[in-house]
Formats: structure tokens, sequence, C-alpha cells
């Protein structure tokens, strides 16, 4: 059965705005977005965009589906048995699903309890977001994410554990270049794996055609992780202007994560570690002044919110489009790019991600321009309508028009 989504405009997720268009899905795919005019006589199911605008669904490119955002996601984490901490995975999976996020990489779970989460949601068993997964973070001993990675000292080991991520299903693998703020006795400044550790660890994941993902605070840290080839810096706190340049000749991606400090400051009477808090106020400045240079340069950016921190919760991801234009002076249409199309580059998703013929029908349908004011995608309120692979997730029912003569796409 077709589908005619028209009436407003659409944001096609490439950097272009179209107006007096229609979006034809059938199935689970876009067979035609053109001009109205070719749509002239069609008599299937209409979706009324007007007064709206249709743009791609939004893409979060780390996540940890087995945090709950919980005042200290960690404790609340142990506590639950495994079939518990499956079931908190996929309904965080859902939920962000239904806050306008129909792709997301998850970037470090548990035991691989995330993964039954994946394949039952990319299969179409479970509805939810296309999902990648890293399985265990590589870390260094008492390195940043230990209590709960895969521990590895020296190339050899190193080598071993991501071995151990490819054989265990991994999508990617995730490294941790320097400390960070969620665990105790680290130090997000200081680099921990070494060059060669961090280079043997992604070239063992790209040999077996994984992406690599690093963890990476400190300037030095992210200048080995760059320098090994990694595919995308997370966070990217402490970025020198040789950092950007380095970023910028390898075409390395940052994931910001602006969300993720922003939430811990906003809470921190209510539950977060003393050290989260301490160590947020001490990088919050650096943090937004990092991510502005390297916009500022042309660097590559994709949208993630380490969603499952404290207070960042799985279903309001999308309010990090808001953050990254208010606080880091990114275009509005920008931040909509980074969200959508950046993201889909990043995981690997080529057949999502724009609004284009036979790409998938992952849709989010807002009030309003979110051109001219932000707030309308990224604040669920001003969601109309999220569509996944065709199949209306939330809004108001599809209306079905008078029968006419059919028309062919």
């Amino acid at each position: 059965m077709a589908t005619l989504y028209s009436g407003g405009r659409v944001i096609d997720g490439a950097g272009n705005v179209h107006d007096d268009h229609g979006v034809l899905v059938e199935g689970a795919k876009i067979t035609r977005f053109a001009p109205l005019a070719e749509f002239a006589g069609f008599s299937g199911e209409r979706v009324d965009t007007s007064g709206g605008t249709l743009l791609p669904g939004l893409v979060d490119c780390h996540v940890h589906l087995c945090y709950g955002a919980e005042g200290n996601p960690w404790a609340s984490m142990i506590a639950l048995r495994e079939s518990q901490l499956t079931m908190k995975a996929l309904d965080n999976a859902q939920t962000s699903l239904r806050g306008g996020i129909t792709a997301v990489r998850d970037c470090g779970g548990k035991d691989y309890l995330e993964f039954a989460v994946r394949d039952a949601c990319n299969t179409g068993r479970q509805l939810g977001p296309t999902i990648r997964a890293s399985g265990k973070v590589v870390c260094m001993t008492g390195g940043h994410g230990h209590r709960n990675g895969r521990i590895a000292d020296g190339v050899d080991e190193v080598i071993k554990a991501v071995r151990e991520q490819i054989h265990a299903g991994s999508d990617l693998i995730k490294i941790m270049a320097t400390g960070g703020v969620m665990t105790p006795g680290v130090n997000p400044e200081d680099a921990h794996y070494t060059a060669e550790e961090m280079k043997a660890g992604i070239s063992e994941g790209h040999r077996f055609h994984r992406t690599c993902a690093s963890h990476a605070q400190g300037s030095e840290g992210i200048l080995n992780a760059v320098r090994g080839g990694v595919d995308s810096i997370e966070h990217g706190i402490f970025m020198t202007d040789e950092c950007v340049e380095e970023m910028l000749s390898h075409g390395t991606y940052l994931v910001p994560t602006l969300a993720a400090v922003k939430n811990i400051l906003a809470n921190k009477d209510h539950g977060v570690p003393a050290y989260a808090v301490e160590k947020c106020e001490r990088v919050v400045v650096h943090h937004v002044a990092s991510i502005k240079k390297f916009y500022e340069a042309g660097g590559k950016i994709a949208m993630g919110t380490d969603a499952g921190t404290p207070y960042n919760k799985h279903g309001e991801n999308a309010l990090e489009l808001e953050y990254m234009v208010a606080e880091t002076g990114i275009s509005p249409m920008d931040a909509i790019t980074v969200s959508t199309r950046n993201g889909c580059d990043l995981m690997r998703l080529e057949d999502r991600g724009t609004i284009a013929d036979g790409k998938a029908a992952d849709l989010l349908i807002v009030d309003g321009d979110p051109l001219a004011d932000i707030t309308k995608v990224a604040r669920r309120a001003n969601h109309r309508m999220v569509v996944k692979n065709g199949v209306a997730v939330t809004g108001a029912a599809t209306e079905r028009p008078a029968l006419g003569p059919t028309m062919t796409p």
C-alpha cells in the first residue's frame, strides 16, 4: 500500500529545502520524492504535513541502551538481573524511536545483552530503531570503562580484545583513548592507551570491516586515536588546533555529546556521583569551545548524546540539536544534516539518512519550520509523527481520501 506525504516543507537531510513536494512511500521504502504535480490523481493514503516539515528520522551515534539515565546509572544497572536489563535496553531503544530517533549506535553495553535487542529491532521482531552496537569497550587496566569493559594491555592483548568483540558480533569497535567523567579515579585529560596500542586495535577492527570509535577527551589521546585511523572521536573535549588539523586531514568524525555534561551539571544535586560533577565542572567550557572550533574549521560532525548517562534520557535525544545550535553556533540546517545524513554515513547505513528515491522510509514530521526555530525538531512536544520503515510509530492515523484513478509513479 502506498502513502503520500505532502502539504508541508521537506528538509532532505542533505542540506536542501523543498516546498511543494511529495514523498511517496510504499512498504518500507521511499519510492518517489518529487514535485507535487507528479502525484496528481494519486488515490492512496495521504498524510497531510501542511504547516509542518518532513525530514529524515534522526540518528544518535552515541547511546548506552543498558543505562537508564539515573543519577548513578552504573549502580542501577548492576542491581538488575540479565533478563531485566535486556528488557530495559529494549524499552530504552523503543523510547528513543518514539522520540524521533530512527537509528542509534550503542557505544558500550553489558555482557552483550544489548545484542539481543539489536537483533530483535533490526530484523523487525520488535519495533525499534536500527541499532549498531559495539559490545564491550576495550580499555586499559584501571582505565575509563574498566568496570564493564574488556581490559587489555599491550598491543597483542588489545588485538585479542578487538577480535573477541568481532567474534561476539559487534558492529563497531569502541576503544578508550583517555580517562573520562563517569569512571572514578581517572582523569579525562590523561591519555590511556599508547599510540601503538591504539593503532593496533583500530587496524584490527578495520581489517575485519568494522568502524572504530574512540572515547577521547584529552588532546594527546585524541591525537593517538586520529593518527591510528579511528573513524570517530567521541566527546573531543580538549581539542587543540593540532587535533583539529589532524582530524580534518584524516576525515575523522566528531561525535560531541553535549547532552552528557549538560545534564550532569543541571542535576548535580540529585544523586550524581561527586567525582562526575567535579569533572564536568572542569571540562564544560573546554567542551563547548572545542566543538565550536571544529565546526568553524569545517570538520565532519555526527550527532551523539551519550543517552543513558545521568539524567540524559532516552527519548529526549533530539535535544542535542538545540544544544548544538544554542551553545556552539552550529546552524539549524547543519544541525539537521549532522543528525541525519552524517550519522548514517558514520554508521554505514547507506540506505538511510536522506529523503530520496529508494531510501528507507524513516521519517520525522514536526510542526513549523525547524530552520527558523530548532526546537521544532529538538523537542518532542513539536513532533507530529515518527515513521520507521514505512510504519507510523507515533502520530495521527493516516487519512484515506475518496477513491480515484490510480497513479503510477
